[in-house]
């Protein structure tokens, strides 16, 4: 589906991992891409790929003037910084959207400082690599990966389906609706706790003479240990009530674990295995109906 109008201009803050991705899809897929990031050298790549068609990294202010849509590729405290320097050059009517992995925090304030008539729509594509940058943008894939738009009651019905409209057209193939509040739980959960565990499964040992015995077990396990400190450590402290909560939760489950092995208790062993094998089958069906 791709029911967007193409006459419209989209305008990319941020040409980082994600923002370079979004550029990239709106321009192979014929619409007008415009951006604003700091650095020169990630705006010449941006030019250079045809990721955008103009583009710059001061006196922009005709270029978010002119703009139909709004994707804010930013660090969230990047982009409620920006909003609070440039937001008033934002017209009426134009839809402003985000790449944020948090929520509470930059959707209310974002909504508030935004002139009357423009609206915040927030979303947040779940995909991601370990590494960052512009460059890395053509590698990223979204299709087949999640996408979360999170309304709030200032947002219209038809914002909100514009919203999802854009996840579709880059490709996503699951596209879910939640409150910032039950979004953010959830990324705690799903994403932010898996993060803590890798990062702290690579710095228990100084491992670097592991790597010559290791399985793919390990390998697995502590792909996503390779991190981007500046934004997951932004992420972590942001959410990070609901984030404590997760990790306590897994505290619990650990050292029971732990205990049970101490105490050579096979049978509560045995016993969250089972259920451990038996939930993560819900993850295999679901990719097995990805796939299909």
């Amino acid at each position: 589906m791709d029911g967007m109008d193409k006459n419209k201009t989209f305008l990319i803050v941020g040409l980082g991992l994600l923002g370079g991705k979004y550029a990239q899809v709106l321009s192979q897929k014929g619409y007008r891409v415009t951006g604003i990031t700091h650095s020169q050298s990630t705006l010449d790549y941006a030019l250079e790929h045809a990721y955008i068609c103009e583009g710059r990294n001061e006196n922009f202010d005709d270029l978010v003037q002119n703009a139909d849509y709004i994707i804010f590729g930013l660090y969230p405290t990047v982009l409620l910084e920006w909003v609070r320097q440039y937001g008033h050059l934002v017209r009426p009517g134009t839809l402003v959207t985000d790449v944020s992995g948090v929520k509470r925090g930059v959707v209310e304030p974002v909504q508030q400082m935004l002139p009357e008539g423009v609206e915040f729509i927030a979303s947040h594509p779940m995909a991601g690599r370990e590494c960052s940058g512009v460059e890395n943008a053509r590698m990223e894939i979204f299709e087949g990966a999640n996408y979360i738009v999170t309304p709030t009651d200032k947002n219209t019905p038809e914002a909100i389906e514009t919203c999802k409209e854009l996840g579709r057209i880059m490709g996503f193939r699951m596209i879910a609706e939640l409150t910032p509040e039950k979004h953010d739980e959830m990324i705690g959960f799903l994403s932010q706790l898996a993060h803590c565990i890798a990062v702290s499964l690579m710095v228990c040992k100084d491992s670097h003479h592991l790597v010559d015995y290791t399985g793919d077990s390990f390998r697995d396990l502590t792909r996503i240990a390779k991190i981007n400190d500046e934004m997951w450590s932004e992420l972590f402290l942001l959410n990070r009530d609901e984030l404590v909560k997760q990790m306590d939760l897994f505290s619990e489950k650990f050292e029971l674990l732990r205990n049970s092995i101490a105490n050579g208790d096979r049978e509560t062993i045995r016993r969250m295995m089972r259920l451990s094998t038996e939930r993560r089958k819900y993850f295999d069906v679901k990719k097995e109906d990805d796939e299909s």
